[in-house]
């Protein structure tokens, strides 16, 4: 079980974008890296170039999300709503579930 999953809200610790929230869109997990909605957005400048049947693509800014690492994330508590360490315990069905350690609640993705 992963500590950051999609679907979760996550705050900024580090970096240029530090204390920004926004929900993870996707987790790049061999990489360590997640991709946050609205958070770390660079700017491609692209080239205008030839496209099929002799028409022209124009030249463009495009903005995206870029990935962070996961060290500069933390996890919000949907229950406390407090960018918190994560901790794990096994239940009485013997599945892992992800705990605040802040206001000891289930974190539900």
């Amino acid at each position: 079980m992963q500590r950051v999953q999609q679907g979760d809200t996550v705050e900024v610790i580090a970096g240029k974008d530090k204390g920004q929230r926004g929900e993870v869109v996707r987790v790049l997990v061999k990489k360590n890296r997640v991709i946050i909605n609205g958070v770390n957005i660079l700017k491609r400048h692209s080239k205008a170039r030839p496209a099929p049947g002799g028409q022209q693509i124009p030249a463009q800014i495009i903005e995206f999300e870029a990935p962070l690492h996961l060290s500069n994330v933390m996890v919000v508590c949907g229950n406390c709503d407090e960018s918190t360490r994560v901790s794990y315990r096994i239940g009485a069905d013997g599945r892992k579930s992800r705990y605040c350690k802040k206001c000891d609640s289930v974190i539900e993705s």
